[in-house]
């Protein structure tokens, strides 16, 4: 029997974590002679990585478990309800590819990342089976532009209040233009990733600020620089993206309204959902009469796309 030394037992702990992680499950004499140690020693490589895992869910609250299984007739590592299970995250993949929001090399390593958090390994080979196909024929939106790293550093200006100055390519124009803001939120819709932000006000002579946020693709900033000055919000008048994303359409910034119209189509549920402020004032003989508290001009893309079904009765400014 070969010699037990430091660095062996280093080696075996480290192997033997590895292959639990992986999902296998450990027969304490066949791992014992590979090794060609005793199966007491394997027993506490098992023992010290229980301890291990002990003392990092008193740091972080997860604890993964090293359990016998006696039909198998070894050890596995059980997470519990702390690494997704198959249908979560087939769920979570399907909305990933169908967002369309992210480039190939981006969506990628994220779902690669997310099958490997996936417990018990069996279900993540047939979670890759059913989106096989999918991701083989994803089709990655049209801009083509890497921003992911960049959501973290924006982010990090969001919650710490700190000016932006970006370089911003709008729609239909040939050279970007230079704003400094007040970012406040990141939001989804739609296929693109968005951020809410105040614009600063204008040194020439302006100081009343914009009283509704701008809404700017994330996709289309070309360049940004996070100052080190800072802006404040009073907790009260804090942005809230949950509120926000209720009142919003197409992400069209713009003037707070309220809208009261009839509708008389097939589904009002589908109106509901996505209006998630509407409200149902009356029904008769399958005419609705709803009213909902929406942002900007967004809502109008939306009205024409129901055509006959939906009429305005009134709308203004709150």
């Amino acid at each position: 029997m070969a010699k037990h030394t430091t660095e062996n037992k280093t080696d075996r702990i480290l192997i033997l974590y590895q292959r639990l992680c992986n999902g296998e499950v450990i027969n304490k004499a066949e791992f014992a002679a590979s090794f060609q140690v005793n199966v007491r020693s394997v027993q506490r490589d098992i023992d010290d990585l229980r301890a291990y895992f002990a003392n990092q869910s008193a740091a972080s609250g997860i604890c993964p478990a090293i359990l016998y299984d006696r039909n198998k007739k070894g050890y596995y590592l059980d997470y519990g309800s702390q690494k997704m299970s198959g249908s979560e995250l087939l769920a979570v993949c399907k909305i990933l590819l169908e967002s369309r929001a992210l480039t190939k090399s981006e969506l990628n390593p994220i779902i690669q990342k997310l099958l490997y958090n996936c417990s018990p390994p069996a279900d993540r080979k047939q979670v890759e089976e059913l989106i096989a196909n999918e991701q083989f024929h994803y089709i990655e939106p049209h801009h083509h532009t890497e921003f992911v790293s960049n959501l973290w550093e924006i982010g990090a200006a969001v919650k710490d209040q700190k000016y932006l100055e970006i370089q911003y390519a709008k729609m239909g124009s040939s050279q970007p233009v230079k704003r400094k803001i007040k970012p406040v939120g990141i939001m989804f819709s739609e296929y693109y990733f968005y951020l809410i932000a105040y614009i600063a006000p204008k040194p020439e002579g302006q100081t009343k600020e914009y009283a509704y946020p701008a809404i700017y693709r994330i996709d289309r900033i070309r360049s940004y620089r996070v100052l080190e000055e800072h802006f404040k919000v009073p907790y009260a008048d804090r942005f809230e993206e949950g509120e926000f994303r209720k009142r919003v359409q197409f992400m069209y910034g713009g003037k707070l309204q309220r809208i009261v119209f009839e509708y008389t189509g097939i589904s009002v549920e589908a109106i509901l959902d996505r209006l998630p402020t509407a409200v149902v004032l009356e029904q008769k003989d399958g005419t609705y009469i709803i009213r909902a508290e929406v942002f900007g001009d967004g809502i109008d893309m939306w009205i024409r796309s129901q055509g006959e079904a939906l009429k305005v009765l009134s709308r203004k400014e709150i």
